[in-house]
C-alpha cells in the first residue's frame, strides 16, 4: 500500500495540564459528547507547557498564568487559595488562617519551581532553593522550614504528618485554558465549549432565528394580517360608514340584529276585505 492510498488518521485531542490541575469532569464531558475522537491526557511542568503547546506536543493545555499572548491564546479559569504547608504539630496548625507577618521567624522555603509570582517569600530564606516543590514538601516534614504554595500543589504533595492553612496578603496562582493562536481547530473550539460550561446544543456565534407568527405573516406593526382582520369584524361596508366596527352608525346595534329588526318592522300584506 503506497502512502497515497494508505487511509486518513483518525482525530484525536492532546491535553496538558500542569501539577495541581484535576482534568477529569472536562475529560468526562468530553468523552459523553465526542466518543469517537479520544483525549489524550499529557502531564507537565509549569515551566514546560507553553514549549509543548509552542511545539505541537499539545492541542491545548491548563496552565498557569502569566501567558504571552504573543501566540498563545488563553481563557482564564478560576484563582487558587493560597496556603502555607506545616508540620500537623506546628503553632500554626491551630489557627484558621494566618498574614506574612505571622511568619517573619520562621525559615519558608521558596523552590526553584514556584509557582507564584513573588521575589521572595515571607519570613527567613532557607541557605538553599530546592529544586522542586516535591523537595520542598519533604523538607518541611523534616522539619528545615515551612512553604507557601496553591491548596491544589499543597493537596497534590498531601503527607499524613503534614497540614495547610490559608494565608493572606501574598500571590495566587491562576489557572487558565492556553492554546496556540494559528491553531484554534473545530476541537479546540469543542473543548473551550465544554470547559465554560456550555450545553450540547448550544451553538456558538450563531444568531437564533426569530419564530414565525402563526395565521400569517406579520404585518409591520408585529400583528399578523388574519389576525387583524378577525378582531376587526371583517371587511368596512358602505352602510358603517367604512367603518369595520360591527355596530351600526344609527343605533350602536351588532349589524345582524339590525338587520332582523328590520325585518320585523317591514308592514305585511293588506288584508283583502269580506
Amino acid at each position: 500500500m503506497t502512502g497515497s492510498d494508505a487511509p486518513p488518521s483518525s482525530p484525536s485531542f492532546r491535553l496538558a495540564y500542569v501539577p495541581g490541575v484535576t482534568p477529569t469532569k472536562w475529560v468526562r464531558i468530553w468523552n459523553e459528547r465526542l466518543p469517537d475522537v479520544p483525549l489524550t491526557l499529557v502531564q507537565v511542568t509549569a515551566a514546560e507547557a507553553f514549549g509543548l503547546l509552542r511545539e505541537g506536543g499539545a492541542d491545548a493545555g491548563f496552565v498557569r498564568l502569566p501567558v504571552d499572548r504573543t501566540d498563545l491564546s488563553a481563557i482564564p479559569l478560576y484563582t487558587e487559595t493560597t496556603v502555607v504547608v506545616v508540620p500537623k504539630d506546628h503553632v500554626v496548625a491551630a489557627v484558621d488562617e494566618v498574614a506574612p507577618e505571622d511568619l517573619a521567624e520562621e525559615i519558608v522555603l521558596h523552590p526553584l519551581d514556584d509557582t507564584l509570582d513573588w521575589e521572595r517569600p515571607p519570613g527567613l530564606p532557607a541557605l538553599e532553593r530546592p529544586a522542586t516543590t516535591a523537595d520542598a514538601v519533604e523538607l518541611v516534614a523534616a522539619g528545615v522550614g515551612l512553604l507557601v504554595v496553591p491548596q491544589s500543589l499543597a493537596r497534590l504533595h498531601h503527607r499524613k504528618d503534614l497540614t495547610y492553612r490559608p494565608i493572606t496578603g501574598t500571590p495566587e496562582s491562576r489557572i487558565a485554558l492556553s492554546w496556540p493562536q494559528e491553531e484554534t481547530t473545530d476541537l479546540v473550539e469543542q473543548f473551550i465549549g465544554i470547559v465554560r460550561g456550555r450545553t450540547v446544543n448550544s451553538t456558538r456565534g450563531r444568531p437564533a432565528t426569530p419564530a414565525q407568527p402563526k395565521g400569517g405573516r406579520a404585518d409591520a406593526g408585529g400583528t399578523s394580517r388574519k389576525g387583524a382582520a378577525g378582531k376587526s369584524g371583517g371587511k368596512p361596508s358602505a352602510k358603517s360608514g367604512g367603518r369595520a366596527t360591527g355596530k351600526s352608525p344609527r343605533s350602536g346595534s351588532g349589524g345582524a340584529g339590525a338587520s332582523k329588526g328590520a325585518k320585523r318592522a317591514k308592514p305585511g300584506k293588506p288584508r283583502r276585505r269580506s
